[in-house]
């Protein structure tokens, strides 16, 4: 069982679609505290002038230490004009700005007062619109414990992992022996970022997904994927460096 575990995100990246593509399954780790300047609530997208955030306003009390993603609050509505214009402007004329125009004007048309349920509802259309299919989890649901690894290790035993998928900051955290000692095995994603075609000259990476969407379509997936690894690949790769 291949097992990606990540933080929820606004209009996540290509990446985050790339661990969650070659996963068997995804941990939503949404109970933890939100950090500010994350990218729980923004993201960037490209323009004329390079890129710009899209960032969703929290409602937080100056209390970020205590409040969990799951139960962050969206502060006014104002942003939701202010994205709508910015996404219409800049992508009006990619080639598969009409295809999503109607997702995309009702998304910011609803009032959202709570931003797990923006980012669950943004997230799942974006995932059906690249065509996967991974199952999710939300670790809100699963009664996790721990921080940090002893979290990550925590969530693979309940979900009986074998593969735990980490992103590359985890060497920085991760004991190891920790996880060999229950028989699971460690796949560091290095994601390697394809260029493609974007709605202004030049090219702009680690935008959110959406730019790619746009400007490409059905072919999204195929270019998200685009010289990174399959699930073959990560099970080859992780028996080896287990070896």
């Amino acid at each position: 069982m291949l097992v990606s575990i990540n933080q929820p995100a606004y209009l996540p990246w290509l990446g985050y679609f790339h661990r969650i593509a070659v996963s068997d399954l995804h941990v939503v780790l949404d109970h933890v505290q939100y950090e500010k300047n994350s990218f729980t609530n923004r993201n960037k997208i490209r323009t004329a002038n390079g890129w710009t955030w899209l960032t969703v306003p929290v409602r937080t009390g100056g209390q970020f230490g205590n409040l969990s993603i799951a139960s962050l609050g969206v502060a006014e509505d104002a942003w939701r004009r202010k994205h709508w214009d910015t996404l219409r402007q800049n992508y009006a004329k990619a080639p598969f700005f009409q295809e999503h125009k109607a997702f995309l004007e009702e998304l910011f048309r609803q009032e959202w007062t709570q931003l797990a349920l923006l980012l669950r509802s943004s997230t799942d259309y974006l995932l059906a619109a690249l065509g996967i299919n991974t199952p999710f989890l939300y670790s809100s649901d699963i009664g996790v414990e721990g921080a940090k690894d002893l979290l990550v290790l925590d969530i693979c035993r309940k979900t009986k992992a074998s593969i735990y998928i980490s992103g590359a900051l985890g060497r920085d955290y991760l004991r190891e022996p920790l996880f060999a000692a229950e028989g699971l095995k460690i796949y560091y994603q290095d994601y390697v970022h394809p260029r493609y075609r974007q709605a202004f000259p030049g090219f702009e990476p680690h935008m959110a997904v959406l730019d790619l969407l746009l400007n490409h379509g059905p072919a999204s997936l195929q270019i998200l994927l685009e010289g990174n690894e399959t699930k073959e690949d990560v099970r080859r790769r992780a028996r080896l460096a287990a070896d």
